[in-house]
């Protein structure tokens, strides 16, 4: 994983980093910015910056979540590993749940800088045009909410939120409220879909993606009536995945209810230890030569699923009973890469939006909603379609359906990067059980009172942003 310090290197962080090396000549023109004008000379030049903006998202806050949730062990055989994180010791100069907060102001930065670009561009397809800017937006959108989910001091409306930029600049912006980022998103998302065009690959977005975003923002803002309304377009467009072919996600033999993904090839690998590049998402989890679990899934998440019949334990999770004296019996199968002989362990397309998430996210708010037949139709269907001969369920309590969607959003998106936000906007604790605390040194509860139940602002961008104020419990560093 970079670190924070380390994202200076690769991009303007828009934050107010730069002043940091010319606090004394502020007058003075940057030299490391880019002049639109310049850098965007057609619609060839938008392409290009649009994908830079795709290639730098990452995976890092899929892992900070499995990471401090109660998805996963820290298993004895781990003797490489930062337990700092995993044991919820982090501070504001750690980067192992810092690095992220940079690394999507680095997109944002990338997308604001492209749409002033494309602003500027006069006699060009203007439909193309209208469809890179809504892709732009779009960017912007599920960056700034990503950084909310993780950074955010809780989700009221009024909490402390984080910066939303509209325009590449160096400043020193305030924290914006939880609702203010939130209604800025669903304004981006709007704009973008008067704007994107047809269907297209599920390595950009798509009409579909942006209703998938604006479904998990409005479940966020318990905005009900637009979770319901967006995640049932999505689901109208992108099925679920048959039983049989569930699996084959995994391994990207099938994009079935993908709807957006972020590629990753061998040639987005390292090359060597200087490399900005991301390794394989499969790294976070194991030695990419499989021999050495960095972390496995964890007793409390094995046990909820029926192992015979759930087609997602197979998918999720390798029970691999011979490897050994000292090792995990278990690993978290979901990220061991591509079937294709000479690929890398690991590498695998990172899934960001799926079909059985809408799902869930539809059938919660209805059940928020009241409407709890809806709710009960929505959680059955996920399950016929992932459990062998599974027999419809009627729950007549709202409590107790939104307490079966919850562990159902458990099982059905172990690993890619809910579970903690999923406690932290319900403000339910972190619970750790006796068999996953192996290596906790203790840790086996994280009450919503701690300040780890919120992931610090950078120590660096405190001490460069006069305007920036820490998540609440952090000491200055």
């Amino acid at each position: 994983m970079k670190s924070f310090k380390n994202m200076l290197t690769i991009g303007l962080f828009t934050v107010g980093m730069t002043t940091l090396y010319s606090c004394n000549k502020l007058d003075l023109k940057p030299s490391d910015t880019i002049d639109p004008e310049k850098a965007y000379r057609n619609l060839d030049d938008i392409d290009m910056a649009i994908k830079g903006a795709y290639a730098g998202m990452t995976y890092t806050l899929i892992g900070n979540s499995v990471v401090v949730s109660d998805e996963a062990i820290y298993p004895l055989e781990n003797t490489v590993g930062n337990l700092s994180a995993y044991r919820w010791q982090y501070t504001a100069s750690s980067s192992s749940v810092a690095s992220a907060f940079g690394e999507y102001y680095v997109v944002i930065d990338r997308a604001n800088r492209a749409l002033a670009g494309l602003e500027k561009l006069a006699q060009v397809d203007t439909d193309k045009k209208k469809h890179y800017q809504g892709e732009l937006l779009a960017i912007r959108a599920f960056a700034h909410v990503e950084l909310l989910r993780a950074y955010a001091a809780g989700y009221d409306p009024s909490a402390l939120g984080i910066p939303y930029m509209l325009k590449s600049e160096i400043g020193h912006p305030q924290r914006n409220t939880v609702a203010e980022v939130f209604n800025l998103a669903q304004k981006d998302i709007n704009d973008a879909l008067g704007l994107i065009g047809g269907e297209q690959a599920i390595y950009r977005f798509s009409k579909t993606g942006l209703y998938a975003l604006q479904a998990r923002a409005a479940l966020y803002a318990k905005d009900w009536s637009l979770a319901i309304a967006a995640a049932s377009k999505v689901i109208a467009a992108k099925p679920l995945a048959e039983r049989i072919s569930f699996s084959k996600i995994w391994t990207d033999e099938t994009s079935n209810e993908v709807v957006f993904s972020l590629h990753r090839t061998a040639a987005d690998l390292p090359k060597d230890d200087d490399s900005p590049a991301e390794g394989p998402i499969g790294a976070m989890f194991f030695r990419q030569d499989g021999e050495i679990a960095l972390y496995t899934p964890s007793n409390k998440l094995i046990a909820l699923f029926d192992k015979n019949r759930d087609i997602r334990f197979s998918s999720y999770i390798l029970d691999d009973p011979n490897r050994g004296a000292g090792k995990q019996q278990y690993l978290i199968g979901k990220y061991l890469g591509r079937k294709d002989n000479d690929a890398t362990v690991g590498l695998v397309d990172v899934k960001l939006f799926r079909t059985g998430e809408m799902y869930l996210i539809r059938a919660e708010a209805n059940a928020e909603a009241n409407k709890l037949n809806d709710a009960n139709n929505d959680l059955n269907s996920l399950r016929k379609a992932r459990i062998l001969g599974y027999q419809n369920q009627t729950i007549a309590s709202k409590d107790e359906l939104i307490e079966a969607i919850l562990v159902e959003r458990y099982k059905e998106l172990a690993f890619e990067g809910h579970r903690f936000f999923d406690l932290k906007r319900r403000k339910m604790p972190v619970r750790r059980g006796p068999q996953d605390a192996v290596n906790t040194a203790g840790a086996m509860l994280l009450e919503s009172t701690k300040a780890q139940y919120n992931f610090p602002i950078p120590a660096d961008e405190i001490f460069v942003n006069k305007n920036m104020v820490q998540n609440p419990g952090y000491i200055k560093e």
